[in-house]
C-alpha cells in the first residue's frame, strides 16, 4: 500500500510529505483545490508522461517520491531482482525528478531507471481510475483489454496476436512464391553467386584489424630491426652503455646515503630507474630477436588485404561492413529460397495457422467464464445504482481469425427490463454510462492483484442514494485493500475510513495547495460544507454528523 507521499514544487504545489493510511480514504474540497492534482503527482511517480507544465512557475524542477509497501505476494520483489534493483526493508521508493525544461529522471529504491522500469514497477503498486475512464469502454479494444484482464489472459492475448502475425507472414510468402516464381528465381541466382563470394573470402571484422597491424610490422621491419639494434647498443653495449653507468652510478649514490640520510629519495629514484633500465633491455633483446624479415609473408598479407579491399569497394560498403553484409544476403537468400517453394510453404502455412487456433481456443475458454461473471456482477451493481431491471452482458460473437482471437468483444446493456440488450456505445446516456462505468471499474478492480486503487471523481453524474451506494461499495473494497478517491459527493466522503480536505490560498504572489487530515469535527464541517455550499447551518452540520454517524455503525 501507498505509505508516503512526497512533493516538492509540482503545479500549484510548494512543499507536501503525506502520511497514507489503509481502508477508504476520501479526498474532498473546492473544485481547483487541488485534489486531482495530487494524483497527477503520483501518477507521475508511478511512471506517467511528463512536461516541463508540472514545474511550479518560478521553479527549476518539481520533485515527486512515493514509497509504498512491497506487495505480499512476491510479484515486484521479483521484478526488482531481475532488474538488479533493491528492496530495501520491504519497501519500494519510486522518485521522479521533472525539470523546467522538460526532461524528467527517475529512481527505483535509489537506483537511476528508466520511464519505462518505473511505469513497471508503478504498474505492481497502484491502479489510477480517472474521472473520464468510462469513455473509454465506449471502445472496442478498451472493452476487449478489460476482459481479457478480468479473465487473467494479457500474456495469452499477446501470444495469439504473436501466432497470428507469423501465420499471415507465410501466408504472404506462399502468395509471393506462386505469383512471381521466375523473378524470384533470378533474384536468387543472383544472391547465391552474392553470398558464395562472401562465404569463400571468410572474412571477419576482427581479422581486418589484425592482419593491418601485421602489415604494418612485416612491411617496417628492417626500420624496426635497425632502431632495436640501436637502442640495444645504447642501453646495454659498451662502457658508456646507459644501464651499466646507472648501475655503477646507484651504487656510488647508495654509498653515500648510508653516510647522508638526505639522499634517501635520490637513492631510491636511481635504484629505480637502473632497474627500469635492466628491464628494458631484456624486453628488447626479446623483441628483436623475434624480429624478423619475411618477405613471403609480407606477400602474403598484401594479397589478403587486397582480396578485401576489392570486395568492399565492389559493393559499396568499408571492409568492416563485409560480416554484416554477408549475414543480411544470407536471411534474404533463405527467404528466397523458401519463397521458391510453395508447397513447402503452404504446410508451413498449414503449421501456423494450428498453432494459432489452439492458442487463440485457449484464449476463447478463458474469456468466457470472466465474460460471465462480469455480466452478471455489473447487472447486480446496477440494480443497486438505481437501475432496477437493467442488464449487463459482455457478448462475445465469432469472428474470422484475426490478430485479437475469433471472437470480438462487445459490452451491451439494457436499461430497463423492456428494452433489448444494445450495444454499450449506442444506448447508455451520460448518467447510466457514469454509473456503469463505475460498477465495472469497482468489480475488476477486487480481482486485480495492485495493493492500492485510486479513483479520480470517477462518481461524476450521480447522486442522491445513488451516490451513497457507490460510497459503500468503495468502502467495501477499500477493506481489501487501500482505496483512495477523489469526491465532490458528501454520501461518497462519508463512507469514507478517513478523509484530507484540500484547500488552496494566496501566500504573497503565489496560490499554494495544503493538505489538511480531518478528524471527527472537522469531517462534520467538511461534509457539511459539500451539503450546503457558503452557508452552512446547524441543521446541516447535524444532516453531516448523521450521515457520519451512519457510517460509523456500518
Amino acid at each position: 500500500m501507498l505509505r508516503r507521499l512526497t512533493i516538492r514544487d509540482f503545479v500549484i504545489v510548494d512543499r507536501l510529505e503525506l502520511e497514507f493510511r489503509t481502508g477508504f480514504g476520501a479526498l474532498t474540497g473546492e473544485t481547483g483545490a487541488g485534489k486531482s492534482i495530487l494524483l497527477d503527482a503520483l501518477g507521475l511517480a508511478l511512471g506517467g508522461r511528463a512536461d516541463a507544465g508540472a514545474v511550479r512557475t518560478g521553479r527549476d524542477k518539481a520533485d515527486i517520491a512515493a514509497e509504498f509497501d512491497l506487495p505480499a505476494d512476491g510479484g515486484l520483489s521479483g521484478w526488482l531482482a531481475a532488474q538488479d534493483l533493491p528492496a530495501d526493508e520491504g519497501m519500494a521508493i519510486l522518485r521522479r525528478v521533472v525539470e523546467a525544461g522538460g526532461r524528467s529522471r527517475a529512481w527505483i529504491n535509489g537506483v537511476p531507471v528508466t520511464q519505462a522500469q518505473l511505469r513497471e514497477a508503478g504498474d505492481w503498486l497502484a491502479d489510477i481510475h480517472g474521472q473520464h475512464a468510462h469513455h473509454a469502454l465506449l471502445r472496442g479494444d478498451a472493452q476487449r483489454a478489460l476482459i481479457d484482464a478480468h479473465a487473467g489472459a494479457g500474456a495469452l492475448a499477446s501470444e495469439v496476436a504473436e501466432r497470428f502475425r507469423g501465420w499471415q507472414r507465410l501466408v504472404e510468402l506462399r502468395r509471393t512464391a506462386e505469383q512471381d516464381s521466375a523473378a524470384s528465381e533470378r533474384e536468387r541466382e543472383l544472391l547465391a553467386w552474392q553470398v558464395d563470394e562472401l562465404r569463400n573470402l571468410a572474412f571477419d571484422a576482427g581479422e581486418w584489424s589484425e592482419i593491418n597491424q601485421e602489415h604494418a610490422r612485416l612491411a617496417h621491419a628492417a626500420g624496426l630491426m635497425e632502431g632495436a639494434d640501436e637502442a640495444l647498443a645504447t642501453l646495454g653495449e659498451g662502457e658508456a652503455a646507459v644501464s651499466s653507468l646507472l648501475r655503477h652510478i646507484s651504487v656510488r649514490v647508495d654509498a653515500m646515503a648510508d653516510i647522508d640520510p638526505g639522499l634517501g629519495d635520490v637513492r631510491e629514484l636511481l635504484s629505480g630507474a637502473a632497474i627500469q633500465a635492466d628491464e628494458a633491455l631484456h624486453a628488447l633483446r626479446r623483441y628483436r630477436d623475434r624480429l624478423d624479415l619475411d618477405p613471403q609473408r609480407l606477400a602474403e598479407i598484401e594479397r589478403r588485404i587486397g582480396a578485401v579491399t576489392d570486395l568492399a569497394r565492389k559493393y559499396r560498403v568499408d571492409p568492416e561492413g563485409l560480416p554484416a553484409l554477408f549475414d543480411d544476403w544470407t536471411r534474404k537468400l533463405e527467404e528466397l529460397v523458401a519463397r521458391a517453394d510453395p508447397v513447402h510453404l503452404a504446410e508451413q502455412e498449414a503449421q501456423a495457422r494450428a498453432a494459432y487456433e489452439q492458442v487463440a481456443s485457449r484464449l476463447s475458454a478463458a474469456r468466457r467464464p470472466a465474460a460471465e461473471r462480469l455480466s452478471r456482477e455489473v447487472s447486480e451493481a446496477m440494480q443497486a445504482l438505481a437501475m432496477a431491471g437493467g442488464q449487463f452482458a459482455v457478448a462475445l460473437e465469432p469472428c474470422a481469425p484475426s490478430v485479437h482471437g475469433v471472437e470480438t468483444v462487445e459490452f451491451r446493456v439494457a436499461a430497463n427490463p423492456s428494452q433489448p440488450l444494445r450495444p454499450l456505445a449506442k444506448v447508455a446516456s451520460g448518467g447510466e454510462l457514469s454509473r456503469i462505468g463505475l460498477a465495472i471499474q469497482v468489480m475488476t478492480s477486487r480481482d486485480s492483484a495492485t495493493p492500492t486503487l485510486i479513483f479520480d471523481e470517477v462518481d461524476v453524474g450521480i447522486g442522491g442514494g445513488v451516490a451513497e451506494i457507490v460510497g459503500k461499495l468503495l468502502h467495501r473494497l477499500g477493506r481489501e485493500r487501500q482505496v483512495l478517491c477523489v469526491t465532490h459527493l458528501p454520501q461518497v466522503a462519508a463512507c469514507a475510513d478517513w478523509q484530507w480536505n484540500i484547500a488552496k490560498s494566496n501566500r504573497g504572489n503565489e496560490v499554494v495547495s495544503a493538505v489538511t487530515p480531518l478528524e471527527t469535527e472537522g469531517r462534520i464541517e467538511e461534509i457539511a460544507r459539500m451539503l450546503g455550499g457558503v452557508n452552512i447551518t446547524d441543521t446541516t452540520r447535524r444532516h453531516a454528523a448523521e450521515m457520519l454517524g451512519v457510517n460509523a455503525a456500518s
